[in-house]
């Protein structure tokens, strides 16, 4: 309780001069904007302020426009700057992406821009991808029946191990045939849940908090069921066993059943994270509100927004374990079901 002790003060002398300073200079925070502005994409990667200057890493823009293609640093487009006829919106349906100026309107062009997003998905499957080279390398090495695991590998093994037993308890006797891909997305999701929480680079990429991303997981799940199907789980969708006056209605409820689990795996992982992140960044600004109402109100409420940060922060190591494990599961049940065979 000591060491939480002198960890939560250090907290509180580091925090409260930076936030004292901001309620100076700002009469009003933007709250939505703060919040969105975290949680949100960008073709930067803030990482601090040192007085008036930000410290960030430019992304490469890559876009095609009415003019050709354009590859530059976003470096060229930030603070409201215009480079070779393209800008960012500041407001409006496309607001905070690339747009250019055609017939006086602004108008999207193909962008595949390596934005926060896309380079934290990067940086992130490198990572996965070291990870799991440097545990097979050291099962290559040691002879497991006679060593225990060690550095990785021990941190490693029993994740495999938990979704290895998933995989054959919920598929079945072919169980191996998909232990890979469930492997795959639990170790990138867990590992991208728990670097959106990271406050500093190359952490506090919102990745799984983005509905793109989560979606084109859940598609993956779906194609490794319905491309994999037996002939007896299409007979229960198109022909099941039940009485003549339910044959008509039973095919439309079941497809529509499994067109609606890809979505529900979709919205599950992205809402839960997303409303993480929105609760940690809302208890931050506190702070900064409590700021105008005199030293009493801010010292109080700066206190109580670092408890109630630090446990949700806490609590949401405890989500991002959860979703990744859940949404695992739930892919390997859908997977099973897939793989049924007849009595």
């Amino acid at each position: 309780m000591k060491t939480l002790h002198y960890i939560l003060v250090t907290v509180m002398l580091l925090l409260l001069p930076a936030v004292a300073t901001r309620a100076e200079e700002s009469e009003e925070l933007d709250i939505p904007g703060v919040i969105f502005g975290h949680i949100g994409d960008d073709y930067e990667w803030h990482i601090t302020d040192i007085g008036d200057r930000a410290i960030a890493i430019h992304l490469p823009v890559i876009v095609k426009s009415s003019t050709g293609w354009h590859v530059f640093s976003s470096s060229k487009i930030a603070h409201g700057h215009s480079y070779e006829g393209l800008h960012i919106a500041a407001e409006g349906k496309y607001e905070g992406k690339i747009v250019e100026m055609l017939g006086g309107e602004e108008v999207r062009p193909f962008d595949i821009s390596i934005t926060k997003n896309v380079c934290s998905l990067i940086l992130a499957s490198l990572l996965m991808a070291i990870l799991v080279l440097l545990t097979a390398r050291w099962y290559r090495k040691h002879d497991v029946l006679t060593e225990s695991p060690k550095g990785v590998a021990a941190f490693m093994e029993p994740l495999v191990m938990m979704i290895h037993d998933i995989a054959r308890e919920n598929i079945g006797e072919d169980y191996r045939r998909y232990s890979p891909f469930l492997c795959t997305a639990f170790l990138f999701i867990l590992l991208n849940n728990f670097l959106g929480i990271i406050p500093f680079f190359p952490g506090g990429a919102n990745l799984t908090g983005n509905i793109a991303v989560t979606m084109v997981l859940s598609v993956c799940t779906f194609l490794a069921v319905n491309l994999f199907g037996t002939k007896h789980y299409y007979k229960d969708i198109f022909w099941p066993d039940v009485p003549a006056f339910l044959k008509p209605i039973m095919p439309v409820i079941e497809v529509f059943s499994a067109l609606v689990k890809p979505i529900s795996l979709t919205i599950r992982l992205f809402a839960n994270m997303l409303a993480g992140h929105i609760m940690i960044l809302s208890m931050v600004c506190i702070i900064f509100i409590m700021a105008k109402y005199g030293p009493v109100m801010f010292g109080s409420m700066s206190v109580v927004s670092v408890l109630f940060g630090l446990f949700l922060d806490l609590l949401e190591c405890l989500v991002s374990f959860i979703q990744a494990y859940v949404f695992t599961m739930l892919s390997s049940i859908y997977i099973g079901l897939s793989r049924a065979h007849g009595e």
